[in-house]
């Protein structure tokens, strides 16, 4: 079971919260990343989750809001990866 910390910080009266979680829960995590994402569904999820959000462009209209929607579906799938990388690696 993952014990999670919520910590909060107070910058310039901005408040941040942020969750941690131990190293070895951190290698835990990274692992199931891999064999979740290492089962046949696996591969073809994590195929399409590339095509939806490396594989493709904003058009020149798109407004701020998009391009910062799309940059973070971005964001999720390189963390995803990252973690699946982490995974076989430990």
């Amino acid at each position: 079971m993952l014990s999670f910390k919520k910590s909060v910080t107070d910058l310039n009266e901005t408040t941040t919260y942020t969750s941690h979680v131990s190293r070895l829960e951190q290698r835990d995590i990274e692992r199931s990343f891999a064999r979740v994402f290492s089962t046949d569904e696996g591969k073809r999820v994590r195929a399409w989750l590339q095509v939806m959000t490396f594989h493709r462009a904003a058009g020149s209209n798109s407004t701020d809001e998009q391009l910062r929607y799309i940059e973070g579906q971005r964001g999720l799938v390189a963390s995803i990866l990252r973690m699946i990388d982490r995974g076989k690696s430990n």
